[in-house]
């Protein structure tokens, strides 16, 4: 871990959700290594609790729980103990999501609404616990979105997660108004492709290179791409930053790059 982290986060008390792998287990060491007592969670049987005892072996102040957000009570339970064990909350950073993709005339309204289980209300399941604490103290509250709600991907058939993730940046920009009166900044990140065990299963070979091929760097996202943006946005360093939503995506929604499209012009220009 780079020694400019250090101390970045000292003191701070953060929940973090989706702490068994990818960008949560990133974000997760991250934190640790910039100062901050971290409680996470994971959905998976185990991987929360193995990932923070990887870390607690390196000196770090962290422990993990399996916890299913989408059940209301059992999201709640785990905010109020985990401030409870931190003494107080800091920093609660939404990064755990399932998903659902399928074109949009084949799915179902099962699928919808798993999805917006999954993507939008375990957001406001931990949210709506946190945020008498964040009200009672000030804080730092971060949420994933996508950058799939910023723009149709008709290769992803993605409607669903698209609305879920549109709801979660809208959600933060009206806590952002919400909170500021009272020292609570929230701001999204919405990462482009992120190559993690999770969107690796997700996305065919096919759709990923799509994606890759579409942005201006043209390279998959990695989990501590977004890590650094949300030790950023949980440090004091940000405090005069609220009502915002990180694009990390490559430059995908900024231009289009297509290298084969760029080589096919070049030769009709030379024939012309």
């Amino acid at each position: 871990m780079s020694s400019h982290t250090s101390g970045r986060l000292a003191g701070k008390r953060v929940l973090i959700t989706g702490t068994g792998g990818g960008q949560g287990e990133a974000a997760q060491r991250l934190f640790a290594a910039a100062g901050a007592t971290v409680v996470g969670c994971d959905l998976r049987d185990g991987a929360a609790e193995a990932s923070a005892e990887k870390l607690r072996a390196e000196g770090f102040e962290v422990t993990g729980s399996t916890v299913d957000l989408s059940d209301p009570e059992a999201a709640g339970g785990w905010v109020r103990d985990g401030a409870q064990r931190l003494g107080g909350l800091d920093v609660l950073y939404n990064n755990a999501s399932g998903f659902g993709f399928a074109p949009f005339a084949q799915m179902d309204f099962a699928l919808w609404r798993h999805v917006m289980t999954v993507e939008l209300d375990l957001v406001f399941h931990t949210t709506s616990a946190a945020w008498p604490l964040l009200l009672d103290g000030g804080g730092s509250l971060i949420n994933v979105g996508s950058y799939s709600a910023l723009r149709g991907i008709e290769p992803l058939a993605q409607v669903a997660h698209a609305a879920a993730k549109g709801g979660v940046i809208s959600m933060t920009l009206a806590l952002a108004a919400e909170g500021a009166s009272r020292g609570v900044r929230a701001n999204a990140i919405s990462p482009g492709f992120i190559s993690t065990p999770a969107t690796d299963k997700a996305v065919d070979p096919e759709g990923r290179a799509w994606q890759i091929g579409n942005a201006l760097i043209q390279r998959a996202g990695r989990p501590d791409d977004i890590a650094h943006m949300a030790l950023y946005l949980a440090s004091d360093e940000s405090s005069w930053v609220t009502g915002q939503n990180f694009v990390i995506d490559g430059g995908a929604t900024a231009g289009w790059r297509d290298d084969a499209e760029t080589a096919r012009l070049a030769a009709l220009s030379t024939t012309v």
